[in-house]
Parts: structure tokens; sequence; C-alpha cells
């Protein structure tokens, strides 16, 4: 009998946030896209590194379409989705279509519950000697807003903070769905703030807000003074705090016998 995975985050509350996200993207004036921004870009890089330039390709997760001009201009067949909208996709179920010589999965990987499934119907969605590359943020990332939401209830804090893959797990759960010359990387971009609530107004914005399973008490008004004073407790001399997030990159192809 299969195992089943445990259910750490709720797929509707991930629906709403993803579904927030994409409309503040539009209804926001200057919306933070820097992470999708440094991704796509990574992405771009490293296709243009191993000189992959597929026929039919499928985007998940690029709301800002930086990736997707990029290979529309290569002549690509590009079908552009996400998991919420049109051309929706179920990351955690067999893609309704395959054959594709290159996915790009820019976020969404790090908040699915069957991450191993998820890995394994990218891997079956891809044609014999097909290339996936997948980007979101993983350990190590957030480590000022992590010490924030701990002040903020020191003494029984809430679950607040999704958990978060490091490179040596992402390495082995691509062996065990069978992925093809795996490689796992990661990198850090930092960001300048001077409030905790811009940086939670960022998150926002790209989709990356609490879609845990286990909804935690509204923080009140003393908890999230103490979170901005914890927070502003590590700016520098300008008065701005350093938050960093650490990349996680996975990649790797299907075989040529299509396995």
């Amino acid at each position: 009998m299969a195992s089943i995975p445990p259910r750490i985050f709720s797929d509707a509350r991930r629906h709403a946030v993803r579904a927030r996200a994409l409309h503040l993207q539009h209804s926001t004036q200057d919306p933070a896209r820097f992470i999708v921004d440094d991704m796509a870009e990574d992405m771009a890089e490293r296709l243009a590194f191993v000189r992959h330039q597929p026929e039919k390709a499928l985007l998940l997760g690029d709301f800002a379409r930086g990736l997707a001009s990029q290979l529309d201009e290569t002549n690509t067949d590009l079908i552009h989705a996400d998991i919420v909208g049109n051309h929706a996709i179920d990351m955690q179920r067999p893609y309704p279509a395959g054959g594709y010589q290159f996915i790009g999965v820019l976020g969404l990987l790090d908040t699915v519950n069957d991450l191993p499934g998820a890995l394994i119907h990218l891997r079956q969605a891809l044609s014999p000697g097909g290339l996936v590359i997948a980007m979101f943020p993983g350990a190590g990332s957030l480590p000022r807003l992590r010490q924030a939401m701990y002040a903020a209830e020191p003494d029984r804090p809430a679950a607040r903070m999704h958990p978060l893959v490091d490179t040596r797990a992402a390495a082995e759960l691509l062996q065990r769905a069978g992925w093809k010359d795996p490689v796992v990387d990661s990198h850090d971009l930092s960001v300048r703030y001077g409030s905790l609530d811009r940086l939670v107004g960022d998150l926002r914005e790209q989709g990356l807000g609490n879609c845990l399973a286990s909804v935690a008490p509204p923080l009140g008004r003393e908890a999230r003074d103490r979170a901005r004073r914890a927070f502003m407790d590590h700016a520098d001399d300008d008065g701005r705090v350093t938050e960093t997030f650490s990349i996680l990159t996975l990649s790797g192809r299907r075989s040529l016998a299509g396995t």
C-alpha cells in the first residue's frame, strides 16, 4: 500500500495565496517581482549554457513573463501555465499533456505536499532526453523573519513559517524521482528592508504567504510590535535590515529511453 504524504500545506490556502499574488501583480503599482525575475534570469542563463533550444516547452509560475519572452524569441512552441487561472496544472497529479523538451518551474514546488510525486510527474511530462529546471526558495531563506516570528510569541510560538528543502534533501528526492543527470545547487539573494511590514508585503505580492494546513491564530497587536522590534534589531547604521532568500535549483533530464 502506497504511503500517504503528510499534509503540511492546504491546497485551498495555497491556491488562495497564489490567486491573491497574481491579483496584486496586476492591481499594485510597481509590485515586488525580484524573486521570479532572479529565477527567470538564472534559468535563461542555464539554458543558454547547455545550449538547450526546445521546440516545445512548458513554463510554470513565470507570472512576470520574463523567461517566456526570451523563449518566444527562439520560436519555441510555448505553453504558459500556473496552479490557478487558465491552463491551471495540479503539480501533484500527472500532467494533462506531455512530450515537452523543456519544463521550467519558477517557485510553486516549495508548497506541495507530495514533492517526490510532483518531481515524478515533471519527469514523465518530458519527452525522452528532455530537460527540467525548477527553482524555489529553500533552506536558509528568511532568517530575520523567522527570528522575528519567534520573538513575537516567545512562550508558545505557533507554526507560521514553511519548512524548507535543503540541497542534500533535494538531491535525494531527484534520485528517488528517477531524474537523469540530477544537479542541485543554490544561491542567495539579499534584499534590504526598512520595515517588517514591507517585507511581508513583498512576500504577499510574490505568492510567498503562509499556506500551512494548520491555521495559526492571528498575531495580536503586542505580538506584532514585538516582531517589528525584533526585526529592526538587525538594522545596520542606515536603518535597514538585510534579509536573505536562498534560491534552490533542481535540474535534470528524462532518459533517452523515456523511463
